[in-house]
């Protein structure tokens, strides 16, 4: 999971998911998307699919890219405590603002 952390942390990576999550895409879709040179898309979209965000089928001469949700599911497993621990302080918020005059 460090390596999806890892990945996740470079911003036009977030930002290609993004996209992805809408629908697939080819690379030239990503590169007018995000402004970002072709060679830069096939490079973070290769690290992309080398930890699992995503995977590509090939459509007669151009490759199309989705997105992998699993890796993601991983990632919120591991939120789920700190999501948890929010959600009771901001219960606890709630009552306190309800209890004031």
């Amino acid at each position: 999971m460090t390596e999806v952390f890892e990945v996740l942390a470079e911003p036009n990576r977030r930002r290609i998911l993004e996209c992805l999550r809408e629908r697939e895409r080819p690379v030239n879709d990503l590169v007018d998307l995000l402004r970002v040179s072709q060679p830069a898309v096939s490079k973070h979209l290769r690290v992309l699919r080398e930890a699992g965000l995503v995977e590509s089928r090939v459509d007669a001469q151009r490759r199309l890219y989705r997105l992998r949700a699993a890796p993601l599911r991983q990632v919120d497993d591991w939120l789920a405590p700190y999501r948890a621990m929010w959600a009771s302080h901001l219960d606890a918020l709630e009552t306190h603002l309800e209890e004031m005059p």
